[in-house]
């Protein structure tokens, strides 16, 4: 099985008129812009994709300019080798990406694995945003033995040419990809499942997930906390079942300026399950930290 072609497996993605293509880093990018004012990026979680923001990014757009990827190897972006697909390579590529664009955003919100990528562009000065939005952040690294049994799980599973091709052909049987989003605490709607099926039924989308998964390191991001002195909104699902609520609030005392807003009834994909509350408190926020004000 190849990747995702846009034009049988997106010709009905949510927001396709607003999708391009671009060349940046040695990938070709599924982007999604749409809106006037100033930039807000977008950066959705492991084994998502631009589908994630499919009714959030249109509320945004009334008030931004909104910059929405796929994740290099994700959804209808080209995969790089395995070992690009780590937190600062991965920050790397999409700076690249947004100097293509020529895109400068005064806004940055990412969901779970997002926003750590994020933080990490921040951090790195690749971007200066004015305020950044953590959704259901994937921040601290696994506590306990998970700390040292996941990465090197995902990391077997991964060298391993059938894995991607096993899990694919796993998501296309009844009920998988449902049983996997509930695992997370939330609940979507059919529209939803079905193309979270569409993008774990494909082999190159699983690959890229299962090697970002094995690339991934959050101890370095966890020390340069004190370093990420603009304000940080961190949004949680009461029901998150994947990372645990309590995390934020751990992040918040360790960043120099950050609260927390909780989304009630509502678990790991709270953005995709809620999002008229998710864009109310993005701009809000963005409205306090004139994040809506600058050009």
């Amino acid at each position: 099985m190849s990747a995702l072609a846009f034009d049988s497996d997106g010709r009905d993605w949510p927001n396709r008129e607003a999708s391009r293509f671009v060349t940046a880093a040695g990938l070709r990018w599924h982007v999604q812009v749409m809106g006037a004012g100033p930039v807000l990026l977008l950066l959705h979680g492991t084994g998502a994709a631009t589908h994630s923001w499919r009714e959030l990014a249109p509320k945004l757009a009334a008030h931004f300019t909104v910059v929405a990827p796929d994740l290099p190897g994700h959804g209808f972006t080209q995969a790089p080798d395995s070992d690009a697909l780590s937190l600062p390579a991965m920050a790397r590529a999409l700076a690249a990406l947004l100097r293509t664009l020529d895109s400068v955003p005064a806004l940055v919100a990412g969901h779970s694995a997002g926003a750590a990528i994020a933080m990490r562009l921040v951090l790195d000065k690749a971007i200066a945003p004015r305020a950044l939005v953590s959704l259901n952040g994937a921040l601290l690294p696994f506590g306990g033995v998970a700390a040292q049994l996941f990465p090197s799980l995902a990391r077997l599973l991964v060298l391993n040419p059938f894995t991607p091709r096993f899990f694919a052909w796993r998501a296309g049987s009844e009920g998988a990809v449902e049983n996997l989003l509930q695992g997370t605490g939330s609940r979507l709607d059919a529209a939803g499942l079905s193309l979270y099926r569409r993008l774990f039924s494909n082999r190159v989308h699983v690959g890229a997930t299962l090697a970002m998964m094995a690339n991934w390191e959050l101890d370095r991001l966890g020390r340069d906390f004190p370093r990420l002195t603009l304000p940080v909104l961190l949004v949680v699902g009461d029901g998150d079942k994947a990372v645990p609520p309590a995390d934020a609030r751990k992040v918040a005392g360790r960043l120099p300026d950050a609260r927390v807003e909780t989304i009630l009834a509502a678990g790991h994909l709270a953005h995709e399950e809620k999002p008229d509350e998710a864009a109310r408190l993005i701009l809000a926020f963005a409205r306090a930290h004139s994040a809506l004000a600058s050009a």
